[in-house]
């Protein structure tokens, strides 16, 4: 559990950061935000446990979506609990068609505020229509 005495000004800092890391293009360092033995499972899928792993899957995200750019669109934060809602853009690398796609994390912080446990969520249906085409 988080220090009872963190400013959530810091964490909110550190959802800035991780902005920041995802239009890096740097795998590297969107997987720094991580614990050791971190993970991140996305809607439900296959969790990607060890900051390697999440290293793996951010980096599956630029090949998918050279040109992203990510924005954060709100924290909420309720002790070592974080929503980092987000819009990322960009085209898909297979059809080179534009994207807009809208989701969030749920990131459990452990004590040195990194994430230990996240959860991502966006609408895979949406991103199948768009990447493909359709409106």
């Amino acid at each position: 559990k988080i220090n009872p005495t963190t400013n959530p000004m810091k964490i909110t800092q550190i959802a800035q950061d991780y902005t920041k890391a995802r239009n890096s293009k740097s795998a590297e360092a969107v997987a720094s935000f991580y614990a050791e033995d971190g993970e991140i499972v996305i809607n439900r899928g296959e969790p990607w446990s060890g900051r390697a792993r999440v290293q793996d899957m951010a980096a599956g995200f630029y090949r998918d979506v050279p040109d992203l750019s990510l924005t954060c669109d709100d924290v909420r934060i309720s002790e070592n609990h974080v929503l980092f809602l987000w819009t990322f853009t960009g085209h898909d690398a297979a059809t080179g068609n534009a994207l807009k796609i809208h989701g969030w994390e749920e990131w459990d912080l452990n004590a040195d505020l990194k994430v230990q446990a996240s959860r991502g969520w966006f609408d895979a249906d949406a991103y199948a229509r768009q990447a493909g085409g359709a409106a």
